[in-house]
């Protein structure tokens, strides 16, 4: 998984210890008929399908971050309709050994244009799922699917 600039560099000095970072999910969306599809990717470190996630950079608003990390994972142009949850998420370990914790912020999207492609190295493969046909995946990806799916009129906050 590619590491941004600024935590390679900030890993150069803490080595694997603990990083606390801002963090988007963007839940993509879209109508085929009457049936609502969500767009989902494989990751390449861990093999799992999930939402499009990734790191806000230094001074990117986290909106953003989240349209910039679905075109550069999936080839798909998304555009954010709402918030929907902001939460810390648990300590993840990952493959490399680095530890990091994510302050997310799940967006429920709107797809605008494109199919679905493996954009980088992050994802091995990338498709669109009927929301009754999901892969398996970890608990807190289907909880924020969900979440934005059911588009609350307020944003969530915590777990």
């Amino acid at each position: 998984m590619p590491i941004p600039p600024y935590v390679a560099h900030l890993r150069t000095m803490i080595g694997h210890e603990l990083l606390w970072l801002p963090g988007c999910t963007a839940v993509v969306l879209r109508q085929v008929g009457d049936r609502t599809e969500v767009l989902l990717l494989r990751r390449s470190d861990t093999g799992e399908w999930t939402p499009v996630t990734g790191i806000v950079d230094p001074g990117e608003e986290p909106h953003v971050a989240a349209v910039r990390e679905v075109l550069e994972e999936t080839c798909v142009v998304a555009e954010v309709e709402r918030l929907v949850w902001v939460s810390a998420g648990e300590v993840i370990e990952h493959v490399n050994g680095d530890r990091g914790q994510y302050l997310d912020h799940t967006y429920r999207c709107g797809w605008v244009s494109g199919e679905p492609r493996p954009g980088d190295d992050e994802a091995t493969e990338t498709a669109w799922f009927a929301l009754s046909e999901l892969p398996p995946m970890p608990q807190r990806h289907v909880e924020r699917i969900a979440c934005a799916v059911e588009d609350p009129r307020e944003v969530r906050m915590g777990r």
